[in-house]
């Protein structure tokens, strides 16, 4: 019998330390198991799911077996000993490539791993592999990768969700007790929904960007997906923290995520803004996220209704921000220090045009030509500036919704996981499925997507709760809540 199957298909944390303290079960056998279903059902080659696009199987049995040292001593265990962990290919990590999802980034192997990596290994953590995504992180559905699309574990005919599509389908689908994500517009959030498992979006500048390829540097962020809200919290109390090589950093020390979840929501004043529950909003999805905010009145939660007015610009406004941030950050790749390069250009300029025109997908080559115009002469003040002051506005819309409420409540997206394919070809309708998720990356608030159900058809649906800035430990109470409602 496989070690899965004698403790559960799918483990949390809790479940992977007790095995390994009991000694039912070794850190190295958990790892081979995780292996083992990685090569069955994942593929590395855009069969099945596609979620993994390298594995580090040297580097993560050599942990296993330190933490089965441990165990076989009776040492305490690090807090995350034996859990397996995938990593978005967007973040460093010693002895693998980052890729980003991107051709130009082929072959790259950074020589040093992530804070975020870093803080996880050091912990205990085993690490898989590194996971696939939107190419740079662009995307809302994984299916710009340079390496093929993800598939959803729950429907295979369906995105999982981006640009972290990789991290959700990892988890959903049994590779990884936890993975690694990152957040810009909703690249967390928005696939954990899709897949049925949970995201959180930590607050800016809770947990280190250090190692991490950037996007759009004001909005980035890095967080887990796991299986529960308990487990999102231990790897939150892992990953948070000041850190030296990110200026960007916050100082403000990090709560007891866990323990947060232990007190009760009864007394707390849920906020419901009426802009997140109009036109284009399925009705499953409404109705799944009414009962959940029902359970939470029946929980002894107080429902205000608030409003955020300026939620119909976050998404022009992010699709200004963003894309002007991607075109500074991504001009860095040009061929000459690591990745891609054309060779056969005579002279430099020609080469850093060849190789960028080779390298970069379509998606990526259309943001940084949005990104170039609203920062040029003469549109500077028209668009980019234009935005920031929207982006103000918009944050100040959660300011005065925070002084009446605790938490905000509602959709975490506009429809349930779409078909392969079908919002390919209109990037249009493609950022428009962000409109739940980006203004809570303008304001820089934290967050987290929390399954509440399904479809008719069995495909997941998943409830936003948005909290103050630092303020994860009442979001994930409130999520806490919420899973235990199901």
């Amino acid at each position: 019998m496989s070690v899965l199957t004698e403790l559960k298909q799918t483990l949390t944390i809790a479940d992977i330390r007790a095995a390994i303290e009991n000694r039912t079960a070794t850190a190295t056998s958990i790892a081979e198991e995780h292996y083992a279903r990685i090569a069955a059902e994942d593929g590395l080659s855009g069969k099945q799911i596609n979620s993994f696009l390298a594995l580090s199987r040297d580097r993560a049995l050599a942990k296993a077996a330190a933490i089965d040292d441990l165990a076989a001593l009776g040492d305490p265990l690090p807090l995350l000993a034996g859990v397996p962990v995938g990593i978005k290919d967007v973040l460093t990590m010693q002895g693998s490539p980052a890729t980003a999802g991107s051709k130009i980034l082929s072959g790259y192997m950074p020589p040093y791993d992530a804070t975020a990596v870093k803080k996880l290994d050091a912990a205990g953590a085993i690490l898989l592999g590194k996971l696939n995504c939107d190419e740079f992180a662009m995307g809302s559905s994984n299916e710009n990768s340079a390496y093929g699309p993800v598939r959803n574990p729950r429907a295979l005919d369906r995105v999982p969700g981006g640009s972290s599509g990789g991290s959700a389908a990892a988890v959903a689908a049994g590779f990884a007790t936890a993975t690694l994500g990152t957040d810009t517009g909703g690249s967390i959030r928005q696939p954990a929904a899709f897949c049925g498992v949970v995201g959180l979006l930590p607050t800016y500048g809770r947990v280190s960007r250090y190692g991490l390829i950037a996007f759009a540097s004001s909005l980035d962020r890095v967080g887990p997906f796991t299986n529960s809200v308990k487990d999102a919290a231990t790897v939150l109390g892992v990953l948070g923290g000041q850190d030296s090589l990110d200026a960007t950093s916050s100082d403000r020390p990090a709560d007891d995520y866990v323990t947060a979840l232990t007190k009760p929501v009864a007394g707390l004043k849920v906020g419901v803004p009426a802009e997140y529950f109009g036109e284009g909003l399925d009705p499953e999805i409404r109705a799944a996220v009414e009962k959940t905010i029902d359970q939470l009145k029946a929980a002894g939660c107080t429902i205000v209704p608030v409003h955020l007015p300026h939620t119909k610009y976050a998404v022009p406004t992010y699709y200004v921000i963003a894309t002007a941030e991607a075109s500074s950050n991504l001009s860095r790749f040009d061929g000459v220090r690591f990745g891609h390069r054309t060779e056969t250009p005579a002279n430099l300029s020609a080469m850093y045009k060849k190789t960028r025109d080779e390298a970069f997908g379509p998606e990526v080559k259309r943001r940084i030509l949005l990104g170039t115009y609203v920062l040029s002469a003469g549109y500077y003040d028209a668009y980019y500036k234009k935005a920031q002051q929207v982006r103000a506005l918009i944050t100040r819309d959660f300011l005065e919704a925070f002084m009446q409420v605790d938490v905000i409540v509602g959709p975490m997206t506009p429809t349930p996981a779409f078909k392969i394919g079908e919002k390919s070809d209109d990037p249009m309708a493609m950022y428009l499925a962000d409109i739940y998720s980006v203004a809570a990356s303008l304001a820089g608030i934290c967050g987290v997507s929390v399954p509440c159900g399904t479809t008719a058809e069995g495909l997941p649906i998943g409830v936003q709760i948005m909290g103050k800035h630092f303020d994860e430990s009442t979001v994930l109470r409130v999520g806490a809540a919420v899973e235990s409602a199901q």
